[in-house]
């Protein structure tokens, strides 16, 4: 049988071929972070369809879902891979009057899977639901997402009350029309791109190398 090529699996959204190829992979002993890492230049591949205007919303969607699938399959996998250690701590939330969740989502799994311990405060998130969620967990980073250019207002005045609460976490921005301006402007810490740059971002803020 011809061996799939995962990242172009993802790409093109076959979920089928997605689940079978990381299936034999694990079965050949390929290790579950380098799996992981053919899943997410998949998404990448997703993004940039996105951004060229050849996928919607609907296969963003699916994008997410087939993803999730995958990586669900590599929990295991990853723990015997030495990754079952928390390296450190993450708030996910979509900001107040955004209730978009696919981006916070993938980030969320990303992370979970290279060894975070994510604490996901979901969509529409009160800018409260932040400060509480900072007060109960102590996390090394704290990561906000919008899709709505509506939603700038309320994440500058989510990010500055979470700066007034003395916390030394690093506040992330990203989503859909977030960019290094708009991260600028809300006074956040740094701008996402994409899910690679909220893992790098992320270890580098809990000391990670």
């Amino acid at each position: 049988m011809e061996k799939v090529d995962l990242v172009k699996a993802v790409t093109e959204l076959e979920e089928d071929l997605v689940i079978s190829a990381v299936n034999e992979q694990l079965a050949a002993g390929i290790s579950a972070v380098e799996i992981l890492k053919q899943l997410q230049e998949g998404m990448e591949g997703v993004g940039k369809l996105y951004e060229a205007g050849d996928y919607y919303l609907s296969e963003l969607i699916m994008s997410a879902e087939v993803f999730s699938n995958a990586a669900a399959l590599l929990g295991s996998a990853l723990a015997a891979d030495g990754n079952n250690k928390t390296i450190g701590t993450v708030i996910l939330g979509t900001v107040k009057d955004d209730i978009h969740d696919i981006g916070k989502n993938i980030v969320s799994t990303i992370l979970s899977c290279n060894g975070f311990k994510v604490v996901d405060i979901g969509v529409d998130a009160p800018i409260e639901t932040f400060v509480e969620a900072i007060k109960d967990n102590k996390p090394d980073v704290i990561g906000m997402f919008c899709l709505l250019t509506t939603a700038f207002d309320v994440m500058k005045e989510t990010v500055a009350a979470v700066k007034a609460t003395g916390t030394s976490a690093t506040v992330l921005v990203g989503g859909g029309p977030v960019d290094l301006n708009v991260a600028e402007w809300c006074g956040a810490d740094g701008y996402c791109k994409n899910a690679y740059d909220a893992v790098e971002m992320s270890k580098k803020a809990s000391n990670i190398n």
